[in-house]
């Protein structure tokens, strides 16, 4: 049975970063990654137009059903056929991607630690942090450059849903969370933290994972744990 790693917090936290940079450390052969930007409901009976006015960041706005047989069949070692978001059009590309499960699958996303259903899933609950500055620089650079959204929408977008849905519902789902991560730079402790608990999830009997593990270990020094637990 997989183990389910849910990786929760507000959008331009770093999650997807800090995700990708455990995956490569922990082995990609050993991690399945889950976007639950994937998972926004289906827009196609709706114009553009009205597309634009949805509440992205709202819990209403994501296909919850969908979701949690999507996760409960990953952690029964089953396949899914996830659907693709195209954040240009607001809506779901007529494709989907088959995902495999891995021993460990991360499930990253600002709604991860919002449902009570997807939560029991979870055998580790994680919570980005960041500043506010910082996550609205980010969240800038990301929609301009990979979603090409005009500056004035992105700033609308923010201020009108983004921040107060973060303060009312994603901010408050930290209470759920095992672990509680600051993420205001690359330089900090976070990867080797989650690294770390995520080795921790894994079958130690294989050879090669094995060392990799005491590779990563040996990078915590009683010193630098002290400072962290």
């Amino acid at each position: 049975m997989a183990r389910i790693i849910l990786v929760g917090g507000g959008s331009s936290s770093g999650k997807t970063f800090i995700t990708k940079s455990v995956m490569e450390r922990v082995g990609e052969e050993n991690v399945t990654l889950l976007s639950l930007d994937d998972y926004y409901k289906d827009q196609k009976e709706k114009t553009f137009e009205e597309r634009v006015t949805t509440n992205y960041d709202h819990p209403k706005a994501f296909d919850w059903k969908l979701i949690r047989s999507h996760i409960k069949a990953l952690k029964e070692d089953k396949s899914i056929e996830k659907p693709i978001y195209d954040f240009v059009t607001h809506s779901r590309k007529e494709e989907t991607e088959i995902i495999e499960p891995k021993k460990i699958v991360m499930v990253e996303g600002i709604m991860a630690l919002i449902d009570a259903d997807l939560r029991k899933m979870g055998d580790l609950k994680v919570f980005i942090r960041a500043s506010a500055e910082r996550k609205f620089l980010r969240r800038m650079i990301r929609d301009k450059q990979e979603r090409g959204r005009s500056i004035e929408s992105i700033v609308t977008q923010y201020f009108a849903t983004v921040q107060p849905m973060y303060e009312e519902i994603i901010e408050p789902s930290s209470n759920y969370a095992d672990l509680i991560i600051n993420n205001d730079g690359k330089k900090n402790l976070s990867v080797d933290i989650l690294t770390f608990l995520i080795l921790r999830e894994l079958d130690m009997e294989n050879g090669d994972l094995e060392k990799r593990s005491n590779d990563i270990e040996n990078e915590f020094s009683a010193e630098i744990l002290n400072k962290v637990f």
